[in-house]
């Protein structure tokens, strides 16, 4: 599912990109967004003339819970006892690496105009949504200037003009859960 999650923003922003500007980035077929594509492990290598797209933390987001998270009612009106939703953050970091240092720029704002402008993603305004997404909330991340630099130390690269995003709520379920008896309320055994 974060596989899924990466590849929606990556196609999604290219074709805001490609259609707002009508900018492409280095290679014909591939946009101006980009995943990391390199050999190295020690450091960060950002593709020249593009911007890259990088997962840099997930995190379980504890809170909305259910009352009681093993249970789970399904269509048909049966209980089901499954393993708890996860509901995970992932952090997602835009750097635009170019020549040009005003490129990058324009690049990092079509971005962040196009994130203002759709703070969710769902299944109607994003139909390449997977139908395991139900939706995604983009929250702009400013980091104070010693986390910046730590950020930026930890992946062993130089600061890029860049955005930070809080990907909040994507969830993973137990698809494969048992079936249960039906679990009457609590109330509903003291007034029989």
């Amino acid at each position: 599912m974060i596989s899924d999650l990466l590849v929606l923003l990556k196609n999604t922003v290219n074709e805001h990109l490609t259609a707002s500007s009508g900018w492409r980035g280095p290679v014909p077929d591939q946009g101006p967004v980009v995943f990391l594509d390199s050999e190295k492990v020690d450091s960060l290598d950002l593709k020249l003339g593009a911007v890259t797209l990088l997962l840099v933390n997930l995190e379980e987001d504890h809170t909305l819970r259910p009352a009681d998270p093993f249970r789970s009612t399904l269509a048909d009106g049966t209980t089901q006892r499954v393993q708890p939703a996860i509901q995970m953050n992932a952090y997602v970091l835009f750097a635009a690496r170019f020549k040009d240092y005003e490129q990058g720029l324009r690049c990092i704002s079509l971005i962040l105009q196009f994130f203002q402008g759709h703070r969710v993603l769902d299944h109607v305004s994003t139909p390449a949504m997977s139908d395991r997404i139900e939706k995604l909330t983009m929250e702009l991340l400013t980091l104070p200037l010693s986390e910046q630099n730590q950020l930026w130390g930890v992946l062993r690269s130089s600061y890029q003009p860049s955005l930070l995003y809080k990907v909040r709520m994507v969830v993973f379920r137990d698809e494969d859960g048992l079936v249960a008896p039906q679990i009457s309320e609590p109330m509903q055994r003291i007034h029989q």
